[in-house]
């Protein structure tokens, strides 16, 4: 495990796995689950029946009741995978990263124990975390986090085949609902999940994005991204 320091204002890249490489998610109404969770997780304000009050309302749609929103961290990027997940956090309240990241693993274990009546934690101990230093590694990384992960689910051989068919991979990528990848892509716009920041300003236009995203799937040069 290796969670690198960092403060306020800090660029985090965020991993967090299934224990023993479990799927974290196993169905579609989990994913979508998932989704809200980053909308509802993300906030000072915490109600432990979220899912029952929330029950019935737009699928990001807080209760009248609650007090105002008040997110612990900016969230710039993400792509749910089977097993894990990746988040691109800034730090806007001290101790933000670490609050989100447990209730995020609290209420998606609490839900998958009880849904499949089981036991213990779905996760892989705490999460690993990345500070980012430098613009063009928050460049790389973002098409690590949007473009190499979901293209590893690309029903054409995967990344091979989408590194050979680039255009027809990134159009199905683009429709991808648990990435983040079509709100920089154009297809999507006004995400209450995103808060783009300066990877919005790095990638002002989705052709930028696109372009970039090209020249490093096809050199696939990632690597100083992962996680050792």
């Amino acid at each position: 495990m290796r969670i690198e320091p960092f403060t306020t204002g800090s660029y985090i890249h965020v991993l967090k796995r299934g224990a023993r490489g479990i799927d974290i998610v196993r169905d579609e109404s989990d994913k979508w689950r998932f989704l809200r969770i980053l909308f509802f997780m993300n906030d000072e304000h915490f109600d432990k029946n979220w899912t029952a009050v929330t029950r019935g309302k737009g699928l990001f749609q807080r209760p009248e009741s609650w007090p105002k929103r008040k997110p612990l961290v900016n969230i710039l990027s993400y792509t749910l995978m089977p097993n894990h997940t990746h988040l691109l956090l800034r730090e806007i309240k001290s101790g933000g990263v670490s609050l989100f990241m447990k209730k995020i693993s609290q209420s998606m274990t609490e839900h998958a124990n009880l849904k499949y009546k089981e036991k213990g934690s779905l996760f892989q101990g705490a999460y690993k975390s990345k500070t980012i230093i430098t613009n063009e590694y928050l460049k790389h990384l973002a098409v690590y986090i949007m473009v190499k992960n979901v293209f590893e689910l690309y029903p054409k051989n995967g990344l091979m085949g989408a590194q050979e068919n680039f255009e027809d991979a990134w159009k199905w990528a683009n429709t991808h609902s648990f990435s983040s990848i079509g709100d920089y892509a154009g297809m999507r716009t006004n995400s209450p999940i995103l808060e783009k920041g300066i990877l919005g300003e790095v990638f002002d236009t989705s052709a930028k994005f696109k372009s970039f995203s090209r020249d490093v799937i096809g050199g696939g040069k990632w690597g100083p991204v992962e996680f050792e």
